[in-house]
């Protein structure tokens, strides 16, 4: 057999991450670290002077960040790291609880062996990041055990509107769980979403999600509250009707 020559098509194709990405990279992991706090000013010669890279580059992060929700040009002193007041907040779980309460029907209903498999090795996933203590890693745990959610669940509508609020969602995930009283449980919580789906009973699923949003809610509208000076009860969140199919015969 004639060895041929290894030519250009041998070369292994690199998508390689833009500077672009590396920066809306950086400045999100700082805001969801607290690194920059709410309000903050981000001036763009100083972001440019620790970044290390030019003001085009820091220029096009902040405007992608702002349409995620975690900068805004309030005003002509240029971008600040966003605020989400009490009220954002309320809306957001309000939302969450809707959204991620159907998610978590419709993937007990139709999630195939391999989606429960991935499922609890999420689960198990954010158990050790959550041993580990790093934020960032719990909240990128968490995100990856809703991943496989959304795409078990079969309704790519339903996951799109909670992508669109996934930056906001995860700054207020990252406020419940940095919080001490709030590690253990949160696990906790999840993992009876989990034994709900695997033992096919989509109602108590869903009940499982909602209580895991609730929970994850006082504890960040608490500190919130607590960081905004609100006087005042906090807002009641409004839950949604889990709906059962009307029994035949009656």
């Amino acid at each position: 057999m004639k060895r041929l020559p290894l030519d250009d098509s041998f070369k292994v194709n690199r998508n390689p991450v833009t500077l672009r990405e590396i920066v809306l990279d950086k400045l999100r992991s700082a805001i969801m670290n607290f690194q920059l706090l709410p309000g903050d000013r981000l001036v763009e010669r100083d972001l440019c002077d620790r970044l290390g890279v030019s003001r085009t580059s820091v220029r096009e992060a902040l405007r992608h960040l702002e349409s995620e929700g975690l900068v805004e040009f309030a005003d002509a002193k240029g971008p600040r790291v966003a605020i989400i007041t009490l009220e954002d907040a309320v809306d957001i779980y309000e939302l969450r609880c809707v959204l991620e309460g159907l998610i978590v029907q419709l993937f007990t209903l139709r999630a195939k062996a391999k989606d429960i498999k991935a499922l609890e090795k999420a689960l198990e996933d954010n158990r050790q990041a959550l041993k580990e203590g790093e934020l960032q890693q719990v909240i990128d745990s968490v995100q990856g055990f809703y991943d496989v959610l959304l795409e078990g669940s079969g309704n790519h509508v339903a996951a799109t509107q909670l992508r669109q609020l996934q930056a906001r969602i995860s700054y207020l995930r990252a406020t419940s769980v940095s919080q001490e009283n709030r590690r253990g449980a949160s696990n906790q919580e999840m993992e009876r979403m989990v034994e709900a789906i695997k033992s096919g009973d989509a109602l108590a699923a869903h009940q499982a999600c909602i209580d895991h949003v609730r929970a994850a809610a006082t504890v960040a509208l608490e500190y919130l509250k607590r960081k905004q000076e609100e006087t005042g009860p906090i807002p009641e969140i409004v839950l949604p009707i889990a709906l059962k199919e009307p029994r035949i015969g009656r």
